[in-house]
């Protein structure tokens, strides 16, 4: 705890700092029930990503001496009196207040505005699940300040009125998003399906074909898919149900072959409700379709499966492996788009345009190496990892200003 004023008349400023993970959907979640509540129309399932590689850090202050409510994400102010902030802060209040009204030792926090400070180490709104990461570390470090008894589960709860996704990203490992049945929504939450130490081998690439954001919300998109596509009720009442359960085992039984046949066939149904939405979504470009080839290339060189990609809303490129196979599906990747940036220290990026005179391990056509050489700004080495946690280093300095965080 902090405090500003002047010498004789201290003022606390309390502070609590988080990061938080992106996770990935194997399932997708597309479409509301209640777009109010953020209620979803199927359920989904998702891996936790590490947070050596990609997280949002969040640090999260109240003081006597605020005179408002704020967010900084990347060092910009954000408007946060959009209803899906404020329900997520307005639930955190009242579970403060009624710990307050139980033990009147406590300081009042609940009546304090809030000071927020984020920062993300990947692109925003680029297909990364950057609201995901960001509306879980805002929950777990509100929560965490006011010292809150509440669960993950519970926390999910109120971090899916944030951002749907975000209910995961609460959970390391593999977890789940059960749409639940009620009106009110409060059977809507995530839970862990295993651990990451349960299957600690599964390992992604991420091939980053776009930064920008996006030109349909996931939001926008999601809602004129529900209303218009023929092939969303189809996809919600029937596949995503038996998918669910078949993927739920294949990470039980550590199955890649059957976790990645399931993952690449949802990505592409879920695409495909996209395509059918009217007018069209398109959040794959030419350079993901590539990406689909080129993983296609690698397993038929292989003999087996031994790499499956998914893409969520956007066109960046995840591909799955396990360890066993981390330097056969590198080596094939590195030889198209070696020269890009996100290379390891010990794999560090080839000067540009070496990829071309690389020795491949596989034979690739020149349309996917040129598209992929081309559409590839950079990749991103990563794998499965654990949820939110709590860190000493924050971006409100003792005075309460925000402070830039270290990469």
């Amino acid at each position: 705890m902090a405090a500003v004023g002047n010498q004789d008349r201290r003022v606390p400023i309390y502070r609590h700092s988080v990061t938080a993970p992106v996770n990935i959907a194997v399932i997708k979640y597309w479409g509301k029930r209640d777009a109010v509540l953020n209620l979803p129309t199927n359920d989904s399932l998702s891996v936790t990503l590490s947070q050596r590689d990609l997280r949002t850090h969040t640090t999260a202050s109240c003081c006597a001496l605020y005179q408002t409510d704020t967010l900084l994400l990347n060092g910009q102010p954000q408007d946060i009196s959009n209803q899906r902030t404020q329900n997520c802060l307005r639930e955190l209040r009242r579970a403060r207040e009624k710990l307050e009204s139980g033990d009147h030792s406590l300081p009042p926090l609940s009546e304090y505005h809030l000071r927020i400070v984020s920062a993300n180490n990947f692109p925003t709104a680029a297909g990364l699940a950057s609201s995901a990461a960001g509306f879980a570390a805002l929950v777990r470090a509100v929560a965490d300040l006011y010292s809150l008894p509440h669960s993950p589960e519970e926390l999910s709860r109120i971090a899916r009125q944030g951002s749907g996704s975000a209910c995961r990203s609460l959970f390391g490992g593999y977890a789940a998003w059960h749409m639940g049945q009620r009106v009110d929504g409060s059977d809507s939450l995530a839970s862990s399906i295993a651990p990451s130490s349960h299957w600690p081998t599964l390992r992604a690439l991420i091939l980053v074909a776009s930064d920008a954001k996006k030109d349909v919300s996931s939001t926008a998109g999601m809602q004129a898919t529900v209303a218009t596509s023929a092939l969303f009720a189809t996809r919600a009442s029937d596949i995503v149900p038996h998918r669910m359960a078949q993927m739920q085992a294949a990470i039980k039984e550590r199955d890649f072959s059957t976790f990645g046949l399931l993952a690449m066939r949802d990505s592409n149904n879920f695409h495909a409700t996209c395509a059918d939405t009217w007018p069209p979504v398109f959040y794959m470009n030419d350079t993901s379709r590539a990406a689909v080839r080129m993983v296609e290339v690698v397993n038929e060189a292989a003999g087996e499966m031994v790499c499956a990609y998914t893409f969520d809303a956007g066109p960046n490129a995840v591909v799955f492996f396990e360890k066993d196979n981390e330097e056969w599906v590198h080596s094939c990747f590195k030889a198209v788009v070696g020269h890009v940036e996100g290379w390891n220290a010990k794999e560090s990026a080839s000067p540009a345009g070496q990829a071309m005179s690389m020795s491949a391990p596989v034979k690739v056509d020149e349309k996917i190496k040129d598209m992929l050489q081309s559409g590839v700004s950079r990749v991103i080495i990563t794998g499965v990892g654990d949820g939110p946690v709590s860190v000493i280093e924050h971006l409100v300095d003792e005075n309460g200003e925000a402070r830039t965080a270290r990469s």
